[in-house]
């Protein structure tokens, strides 16, 4: 369990000088031999045909006492980010990671299900961006959405389809 951390780096013997820092990680840690691996790059790393996940996907998550992941995967957080803010990197990436993928056109209406972290990250970085034209929250903490501001709309999620907004049937 766990895949989102920062931690210590206690031992690395390609980058000796990364013990003591404080990094934060990429969860998805590929065989760097498969086909896809290489191709190269982030994308084709992510699709890795042998790839495990951590925390999700046969590899040991960050509850442990310790964790191994490859050198590749480790990104040092500077020290002046406090350690609360340096854990929203990876969900943050993630969010951003959609927006890569250019699925999103500025004519699109997006719905974004659910208010927890990440899709309050996935919600700001599509109105930031200016990526669609309208942005639309589902969720059950309008107190959540508020910290958003006015460039996303805030619905609660409903008990049942019937009750979704006529603009979104």
């Amino acid at each position: 369990l766990g895949h989102e951390f920062i931690g210590e780096v206690v031992s690395a013997a390609s980058r000796p000088a990364l013990v003591g820092r404080r990094v934060c990680g990429e969860l998805n840690v590929s065989c760097s031999s498969c086909h896809n691996c290489g191709r190269g790059g982030t994308i084709a790393r992510n699709h890795c045909l042998k790839r495990t996940v951590l925390g999700i996907l046969n590899h040991d998550g960050t509850y442990a006492e310790y964790l191994t992941l490859p050198v590749a995967n480790l990104h040092v957080v500077p020290d002046g980010v406090p350690t609360e803010a340096a854990a929203f990197v990876e969900p943050l990436a993630a969010a951003y990671r959609i927006v890569e993928q250019g699925l999103v056109r500025s004519e699109h209406r997006v719905c974004v299900l659910g208010d927890g972290k990440l899709g309050l990250l996935i919600a700001e970085v599509l109105s930031r961006q200016g990526l669609a034209s309208k942005v639309t929250l589902f969720g059950r903490h309008a107190s959540k959405a508020a910290l958003l501001g006015d460039a996303v709309v805030f619905h609660e999620s409903p008990r049942e389809a019937s009750a979704l907004p006529d603009e979104l049937r």
